[in-house]
């Protein structure tokens, strides 16, 4: 018999869905995983018979936020002022920070990932893309088979970006050597992790993308031979774009990223880049009629000083945006709820040039329901019958947020509701609630954490 849970009272549900509907005072069953029924006074009804309740009298529940571009293993690599990111150009950055990149090992993949992990949950996230790119030799292929122990240990659903480095320093990569793979070493994993952990199915907790780092770091027949593996295999695609690489990419190629990408066929409704700033309106027709998605990282283009994309103009010629925390070496957190706020500042400071600006709610689909169908899961995104149970709630009780609870669809990026939620469930289960992570120790891990961070880290 299938667990049956009934969340009962909400005081709003903001379901997302295609009519934006805002359910209120209502009661969601979920039975193995999925939702079956929203409406009042569920707990008399037949089918809830049985049903383990979650009392959500004076809650605000939200369909579960989906990141669609973040980079765990950096988590080690943050808060380091010998490292000064907003003022250094990427391919600086880069050329330094993979300095302390090249000593990751299978340890610090295991426990940062744990840590961006927690810190999403904690703040509503219940489905993360991490596009692990950093294979130094010494630490062996099987790091993203330690992403998914993680990943099974703190519940979240969990994509996992198998990318690469494979251009050398003296065709003009900025990769050390010790993290530069051959395509064809690169191919062989890609396939090793379809073939171990994808899960095609609806309602799946894992799957796996091809995801070569950049065009500037990598070779044109890595992209190739992971466009005809990704293809061949069903799975999806994806790269770091127009994050200040198009000079260099002229200089090389004598054409732009996105152009470069086309002439390959590195676009369709099955790839999605991330960042984006330097793409120009001409480039965002191109996107919308392949069907290219664009993950939008707030943090990094603030902290390095780069354009703030214009979603309202992308959106406006049919591209499809989501949200993105990006790597912690360029944000210092995993907190997508703090880039939903983010986000919605950035695109309200252009609003008067622009001609208006994505309002906080639009945002929040951008952070669900949007990100969720950017990586094909038709299945998640949104509070409705048949989607699968990923969800968090707020306390709208809170002092804090008096006058504000009137508009609940609004009030998580205007108000700058960022800190950690009530309760986040992924699948039906309650993966964090009160504080208190449900499938970790949490005070033993840290000590461990930060033992690894030393000795990897911190003492090198």
């Amino acid at each position: 018999m299938k667990k049956k849970t009934l969340i009962k009272d909400a005081l709003a549900i903001v379901s997302c869905d295609k009519k934006d509907t805002i359910y209120r005072d209502s009661d969601i069953l979920i039975e193995g995983g999925r939702i079956i029924r929203i409406r009042k006074e569920l707990e008399n009804s037949p089918e809830a018979e049985g049903a383990q309740w979650i009392d959500a009298r004076g809650k605000f529940l939200y369909p579960g936020l989906v990141n669609t571009h973040h980079h765990f293993f950096q988590t080690f690599v943050r808060n380091l002022i010998s490292i000064d990111y907003p003022n250094m150009t990427v391919p600086d950055w880069i050329g330094k920070i993979y300095q302390t990149f090249k000593r990751v090992d299978a340890d610090v993949i295991y426990y940062s990932s744990l840590t961006a992990m927690a810190d999403l949950v904690k703040h509503g996230c219940t489905t993360a893309f991490d596009h692990q790119y950093c294979f130094p030799r010494s630490a062996g292929k099987k790091l993203i088979d330690r992403q998914m122990e993680a990943a099974a240990q703190i519940g979240i659903r969990f994509h996992a970006g198998r990318g690469a480095n494979t251009l050398p320093q003296n065709k003009g990569s900025n990769v050390p050597e010790e993290m530069i793979e051959t395509t064809d070493e690169f191919i062989e994993d890609c396939q090793r992790l379809i073939d171990t952990y994808h899960d095609p199915n609806p309602y799946s907790m894992r799957q796996i993308v091809v995801a070569p780092c950049q065009p500037i770091n990598c070779s044109k027949e890595t992209f190739t031979e992971s466009l005809r593996l990704a293809r061949d295999k069903g799975v999806f695609l994806h790269t770091h774009l127009g994050e200040g690489e198009n000079e260099m990419m002229v200089d090389r190629w004598g054409i732009r990223s996105l152009a470069w990408c086309g002439e390959l066929g590195f676009l369709g409704p099955d790839v999605w880049f991330a960042h984006g700033w330097e793409l120009a309106p001409a480039e965002y027709r191109v996107m919308a009629e392949s069907g290219t998605g664009l993950s939008h990282c707030p943090a990094p283009a603030t902290l390095g000083g780069f354009p703030i994309i214009d979603m309202k103009a992308m959106q406006k010629a049919g591209m499809r945006v989501s949200l993105g925390c990006d790597g912690s070496a360029t944000n210092d957190g995993s907190n997508l709820l703090d880039s939903l706020r983010m986000a919605y500042l950035m695109q309200s400071y252009h609003s008067k040039q622009r001609g208006g600006a994505v309002s906080a709610y639009e945002m929040l689909k951008i952070a669900t329901v949007e990100g969720a169908a950017m990586m094909g899961r038709g299945d998640i995104g949104s509070i409705e019958g048949g989607k699968g149970a990923d969800l968090f709630l707020v306390d709208a009780r809170s002092l804090e947020l008096a006058g504000a609870i009137h508009d609940p669809a609004n009030l998580l990026a205007r108000v700058a509701v960022t800190g950690p939620v009530w309760l986040t469930m992924v699948n039906g289960r309650v993966v964090y609630a009160e504080g208190r992570l449900t499938g970790i120790e949490e005070k033993t891990v840290v000590q461990e954490a930060e033992r690894v961070c030393d000795r990897v880290i911190r003492n090198a």
